[in-house]
């Protein structure tokens, strides 16, 4: 199956892919071994994305007030 989404910038796939897995252990989700989500559980595939989404808005705001918190 192809996959629809396409990165901006693909060599942030690395940070993102750290930031899912550091998500998924905050979480208690396990991060399929053969990167199929489809028998995640809804909920939990929704608490992950809005945690990756929570944590990436909030590294945004860091860089865009230069880090001072």
């Amino acid at each position: 199956m192809s996959r629809s989404n396409q990165l901006v910038v693909p060599q942030a796939n690395q940070a993102l892919q750290q930031i899912k897995l550091e998500a998924a252990q905050e979480l208690g989700v396990q991060i399929p071994a053969d990167g199929y989500y489809g028998n995640v559980s809804t909920r939990d595939a929704g608490s992950l994305g809005g945690y990756i989404t929570k944590k990436l808005v909030q590294i945004a705001e860091q860089q865009l007030s230069g880090g001072i918190r």
